[in-house]
């Protein structure tokens, strides 16, 4: 058992983890992610096999939220999740 550490839980000291950021995906003529490079200028990695593909289809009756997901392992062996936000389509990387 661990002891409390007696420090009070504060809202102000709470952060989301695993937040996706934008990327720039390059696409083949399936329409399926082929390179994937950070948006801030990071490495460009090439897919090395796709898994998963999904599409989200949410909350139509306040903000929309159409996304399609598409699980991929990038060149090293890199596990991430992509998905393109289809409102604005704009692509984001995650974490699994």
């Amino acid at each position: 058992m661990v002891a409390h550490s007696r420090t009070p839980l504060r809202p102000d000291r709470l952060r989301a983890l695993n937040l996706p950021s934008v990327a720039v995906v390059e696409l083949d003529e399936r329409g399926l992610p082929t390179v994937v490079m950070a948006e801030d200028g990071g490495e460009q990695r090439k897919v090395e096999m796709i898994g998963e593909i999904w599409r989200v289809d949410d909350e139509w009756w306040r903000t929309p939220i159409n996304r399609r997901y598409v699980e991929v392992i990038l060149e090293g062996g890199k596990h991430v999740m992509l998905f393109e936000d289809l409102v604005t389509n704009v692509w984001f990387v995650q974490m699994p």
